[in-house]
């Protein structure tokens, strides 16, 4: 969806999870299953409010309880009707290419073709030592298991050769879809991703975690500018922010605060960054990739944001930083009945 034939009607609104820890009343954070267990519980009630996505994303840590997002997504599969089951993201340069295919076309079978791969290069590194992988290989993996990845889509036989697995010679995978495997390349901003993207004709999801959202404005260009020479079709375009919704605009802060600011300042002390401080958070949750807020100041934000970059999703990451169960459940609720509606109404206003 560009610009030019942007149709608010047509936005597709989703949840992102990695399976983060809830914390109990007394700060106290659940177990690894029954945080699983809850991410199951979000997604039923996110199919049965009407949210059109559920994107599970994998890690190999404390704080996330999902490694295998398939397999929590196939639970789901069993326990929701309408919404598209979808990973956020699948590490490829991490996995085997055909059994990441074999996994999510069972998926797509259990949930009568609800299932999407979200495939990305992993901005968390724990799989790579752990499923033996150099990271010296890590844009090497990526391009290389893409390409057969690609090849496997079309469900004919395959004959392919690349330096990160053994080639294939005239092979068959299954099982077939019925209606093909739907695929989404999530970036956080490297202009090579971008243009790989549109190589390989796949739409496009922008993990815009930090900053203005306009930002991002000269990815978008650049990926339609590849597409147009790759000789390829514009597809739709996602973003994937965190956000935090509340009755008012003081709980939200309050709460982000607490749990969303503490996720950044956990991952900062690992990589180096220095703590978010508070004209930091005031900056994000103004200005910047933060979604926090009353009902009607995240949709307000949130129709700008859609509008500027004319994306046709938005995926919104919630329950960051053990934010606790009664919290996030109705954080799922304001998202649905209240901000998604009224991001539509804002966005037909402005037609």
């Amino acid at each position: 969806m560009t610009k030019q034939n942007f149709d608010p009607s047509k936005v597709v609104f989703g949840l992102d999870s990695f399976g983060d820890i809830p914390l109990s009343v007394s700060d106290q954070p659940l177990s690894q299953a029954a945080a699983i267990r809850q991410v199951v519980a979000e997604g039923i009630l996110a199919d049965e409010l009407g949210l059109k996505v559920i994107a599970l994303g994998e890690h190999h840590r404390a704080d996330y309880a999902i490694s295998s997002p398939d397999i929590v997504l196939a639970a789901l599969a069993a326990k929701t009707k309408q919404i598209t089951l979808a990973s956020g993201v699948t590490v490829l340069s991490s996995d085997d290419p055909v059994r990441v295919y074999e996994r999510f076309a069972t998926l797509a079978a259990l949930s009568n073709n609800r299932a999407e791969v979200v495939l990305g290069r992993g901005s968390f590194l724990e799989s790579f030592p752990l499923y033996g992988y150099d990271l010296r290989d890590y844009d090497l993996l990526f391009e290389d298991k893409l390409s057969l990845f690609a090849e496997l889509l079309k469900e004919e036989r395959v004959t392919w050769s690349g330096k990160t697995r053994p080639s294939l010679e005239d092979m068959e995978i299954f099982p077939k879809t019925e209606k093909g495997l739907p695929v989404r390349i999530a970036v956080g901003g490297t202009p090579a991703s971008v243009v790989r993207t549109a190589k390989y004709g796949f739409p496009l999801t922008l993990a815009i975690i930090g900053g203005r959202a306009e930002r991002f404005l000269p990815y978008i260009e650049l990926y339609r500018k590849a597409a147009n020479q790759y000789q390829k079709p514009l597809q739709p375009l996602a973003v994937h922010s965190h956000g935090l919704i509340a009755a008012t605009d003081e709980q939200a802060r309050e709460l982000a605060w607490k749990y969303l600011r503490a996720s950044f300042v956990k991952l900062g002390n690992e990589r180096g960054w220095a703590p978010m401080t508070q004209e930091q958070f005031n900056f994000e949750i103004k200005e910047g990739s933060f979604y926090v807020g009353s009902p009607e100041t995240v949709a307000q934000r949130l129709a700008r944001t859609i509008k500027k970059l004319g994306i046709s999703r938005f995926e919104l990451a919630y329950g960051a930083g053990g934010l606790p169960v009664p919290q996030r459940m109705k954080l799922i609720e304001l998202y649905a009945h209240q901000v998604v509606p009224r991001v539509r109404e804002i966005l037909a206003e402005e037609e």
